[in-house]
């Protein structure tokens, strides 16, 4: 099949197995992803409870980090996809290798933080010298060698924004794999490899990602819509336009993606308050939770390309059909989770070798955070539609008001009166105010002209001129 035809399906193929085309090999890629990061956590947790807690300690640096390229990788897409729907080629191909470069850069600010901003981070949460060790270790690994991460979510968007979803799950999934496999060996060492500790668990994770990045230009080289070369940087000059396209959609994704590591942050704060134990057990339910939404993500991911396409060619009807049929997927999905959480909590503690006093608190907070499940289909598949069309903005005023203006405040507020057990309801409650700032921003973006659904659809090559004047 070739890519010519990879790229035209976003705007011909029926929608169900279109959506499933696009969305299965991300959902996948995202599952494997979010799998090794529970097993990564899983063989820390035999090292010790400390080592868990380091870990947890970690996540938000290691969140933001993540966050800031699947951001501006988000931002790349949207703008490749809504100019190939527009049938303009140059700015997709010239926006493929802005959005490299930028994710290179980003690299560079990262590699400064974990050099220079890992020890004075983790002693702003603890005085405890080991876990301080641990975490300063597991950190300026990961994040001083993250640019594996970097380049290969950059390349991979470039597929994704042809149509091309089954190249970014094979790469995921050899990161994955390779990530699973490392982890006991270097942490434990196994097979001749010195026994490492945390430090193994982090050079796992950097090794896969770099195994990742390169098999990824493998693929993208000989992407026959949007090829990317090494020689194609050559005589490369910033376009200051075009790096505003691209983070109009792009700063609105890294700030969604690093209000997570702040509410982490924050959320460590006000539990260590209590316990370490207490932050082992969010740490705990954050991972199982990102394996829960991952499939998710991915389904959004293949939908901000359907979504992008079909604006850029102004196919209004397929939009409002991908976006019915995303939601119904995405709440099923989710579903399973909130089972899970409330039927098994004790089973999914175990799998961390949780002590009797993680258990005794991880029980009650697993159900109660549990409930959360219920309604994010609700919130994250309409963000496709914001980010797709150029209103990422959109996007993070959702998660601003859930994560930031309502869970973290109430999250405080239950610790004083009425203690930690309180505290858990503070995540359900933070995503029923996210439904309802998304329904109204919804409401807003379909009410604009360019969403009327009985314009006709562009055909054949158009001029800029001719584009939304939200699009491109």
């Amino acid at each position: 099949m070739s890519n010519t035809f990879e790229q035209n399906k976003l705007g011909t193929m029926k929608m169900p197995r279109l959506i499933m085309s696009m969305s299965a090999p991300l959902m996948l890629s995202m599952f494997v992803q979010a799998l090794y990061n529970i097993v990564d956590s899983i063989y820390v947790a035999q090292l010790s409870e400390t080592a868990l807690t380091a870990t947890s300690l970690a996540f938000p640096l290691q969140t933001l980090m993540i966050g800031v390229a699947v951001g501006t990788g988000v931002g790349a897409n949207s703008l490749m996809s809504r100019s190939l729907g527009a049938r303009n080629q140059a700015k997709a191909e010239k926006t493929a290798y802005h959005g490299i470069a930028l994710e290179f850069f980003s690299y560079l600010v990262f590699l400064l933080i974990g050099l220079f901003f890992s020890e004075p981070f983790i002693k702003a949460f603890t005085d405890d010298p080991i876990l301080i060790e641990y975490s300063v270790t597991y950190l300026t690994i990961v994040l001083g060698l993250s640019f594996g991460a970097f380049i290969e979510i950059s390349f991979s968007r470039v597929m994704q924004s042809t149509g091309d979803s089954l190249h970014p799950m094979i790469v995921q999934l050899t990161g994955a794999i390779i990530n699973i496999i490392l982890d006991p060996i270097m942490i434990f060492g196994l097979l001749g490899c010195p026994e490492m500790g945390i430090a193994g668990a982090a050079y796992a994770t950097v090794i896969g990602q770099i195994c990742a990045m390169l098999l990824s230009y493998s693929f993208v080289r000989k992407n026959k819509t949007l090829s990317v070369h090494v020689r194609g940087f050559k005589g490369f000059r910033l376009d200051g336009t075009l790096i505003k396209e691209i983070y109009q959609v792009g700063v609105p994704s890294i700030v969604m993606q690093c209000l997570g590591s702040v509410t982490t942050t924050c959320m460590n704060f006000i539990l260590v308050g209590f316990s370490a134990t207490a932050v082992a057990v969010y740490g705990a339910f954050f991972k199982i939770q990102s394996f829960v939404f991952m499939p998710t993500f991915g389904l959004n991911g293949g939908l901000i390309s359907i979504i992008g396409y079909n604006y850029g060619a102004r196919n209004i009807k397929r939009i409002h059909e991908a976006l019915r049929l995303g939601i119904i997927i995405a709440f099923c999905l989710l579903l399973l989770g909130f089972f899970a959480f409330e039927l098994i909590p004790g089973l999914l503690l175990g799998m961390f070798n949780a002590s009797e006093s993680m258990l005794e608190i991880g029980i009650t907070a697993f159900r109660r955070m549990g409930l959360c499940f219920l309604m994010p289909a609700f919130s994250i598949i309409p963000s496709s539609l914001f980010q797709a069309c150029g209103k990422g903005v959109y996007a993070m005023y959702v998660s601003l008001m859930r994560q930031i203006v309502f869970l973290v405040p109430l999250a405080w507020l239950f610790s004083k009166i009425g203690g930690l057990d309180l505290v858990w309801f503070a995540v359900p409650l933070a995503e029923i105010v996210s439904c309802v700032v998304t329904y109204l921003l919804y409401k807003k973006l379909i009410s604009q002209p360019e969403f009327d659904i009985n314009q006709k659809p562009l055909e054949g090559p158009v001029d800029e001129s001719q584009l939304p004047e939200t699009g491109l």
